[in-house]
């Protein structure tokens, strides 16, 4: 069935069984990210109390990669510059989900591995790794190792682009292989954003086309903050 322009492609996410307090499976379309977050009691050295204090915030780091097996060419496995570029990405963005004062001296690690690759992979690990890293944050405060929530609200990703002259939304590989404009787009759950990365591939782009992609990655992110709230709940 075709999807619409205005369509997020079919989405889920999933608790997955793994040793990580946090972990699931976020799937769109083809695309399939499993998230994993990990707990540490310490902070990176930059972060740690002077003169033998307590650190006084924690921290909240990703990492992804692709699996060998997650494009029809073998992926070699080893880091790249794309990779370091996009987990930095997930960091910044899954670090404006929470308050870092609340968590002192705990490390949170989001592991971001994609399974299959069908575009839109930094964005699903983006929506993904914030369910694993609250499954986590409530580990931690069950572990009494955070006293307080620091979690402000879910924050998520989609694409969104130009195809043919028209916007459209969570670009599959065909898609984004096709695509005029390009762009990834993170929100928070009220509604403000936390980072844009767009580019002009194949031509240029006006004002009325961004504020359209823009609407557009809007609306399809509330829907998958409300997935993102309904397998919280279920956990």
């Amino acid at each position: 069935m075709r999807r619409r322009p205005t369509q997020l492609r079919p989405t889920r996410i999933e608790p997955y069984p793994t040793a990580a307090p946090g972990s699931v499976i976020i799937a769109q379309g083809a695309t399939k990210v499993l998230c994993t977050a990990s707990i540490a009691a310490e902070v990176p050295k930059w972060l740690s109390g002077k003169d033998g204090k307590p650190p006084t915030r924690g921290w909240v780091t990703a990492e992804y990669a692709m699996l060998p097996g997650s494009t029809s060419e073998r992926k070699r496995r080893g880091g790249d510059s794309r990779g370091t570029e996009i987990q930095r990405l997930i960091g910044r963005v899954l670090r404006a989900a929470v308050d870092l004062k609340k968590m002192p001296g705990v490390l949170i690690t989001c592991d971001c591995d994609v399974l299959v690759a069908d575009g839109g992979t930094r964005t699903a690990a983006v929506t993904g790794g914030f369910v694993a890293l609250a499954q986590a944050v409530a580990h931690a405060r069950a572990e009494q190792l955070i006293e307080q929530d620091p979690i402000h609200g879910p924050v998520a990703a989609v694409s969104v682009g130009i195809i043919d002259a028209t916007a459209r939304l969570d670009l599959d590989y065909e898609l984004d292989s096709r695509a005029e404009v390009d762009m990834n787009v993170a929100m928070n759950h009220a509604g403000r954003f936390v980072e844009i990365q767009g580019t002009a591939e194949a031509g240029t782009f006006d004002h009325k086309q961004l504020n359209r992609m823009l609407s557009l990655a809007s609306s399809g992110v509330k829907k998958l903050i409300k997935l993102q709230r309904e397998v919280l709940a279920g956990c």
